[in-house]
């Protein structure tokens, strides 16, 4: 590998928050949401294509959800930069946890994944 090789690398972020105004407890409905970074820190453009969560709740129970885009967008990150956005999800537990991975296309039409490492969905106060 040379120098001017393509280094094919999204870093993604991500942070969620429970939002207790959309939440019924007495009902076991909680509902969450999630703020994404993802930084292009590789040496070529790419557009996001398509997302794959696996979403577990506090029983194991676990989701998948696939789709194209983000929030209705397909965002492309020149080197450099930055693309932000915020999403939820609703949960039958007070706990949670959410993984999965960005399915992206780099500007000389590799394909490669940007991996989305797993955060946690939680009520204020229940995890120490």
């Amino acid at each position: 590998m040379t120098d001017d090789t393509p280094r094919y690398h999204i870093d993604v972020s991500a942070v969620g928050y429970y939002l207790a105004e959309q939440s019924e407890p007495d009902e076991d409905h909680y509902v969450f949401a999630y703020r994404i970074t993802l930084h292009n820190t590789g040496t070529i453009g790419a557009q996001l294509v398509s997302r794959h969560w696996i979403i577990t709740d506090g029983n194991g129970e676990q989701q998948e959800v696939r789709g194209l885009g983000v929030v209705g967008e397909h965002p492309d990150l020149a080197p450099g930069e930055h693309f932000e956005y915020t999403s939820g999800c609703a949960l039958p537990t007070p706990v949670g946890s959410m993984r999965g991975s960005y399915q992206m296309v780099a500007a000389d039409g590799q394909r490669f994944e940007a991996d989305i490492p797993e955060f946690v969905l939680t009520l204020p106060h229940v995890l120490h």
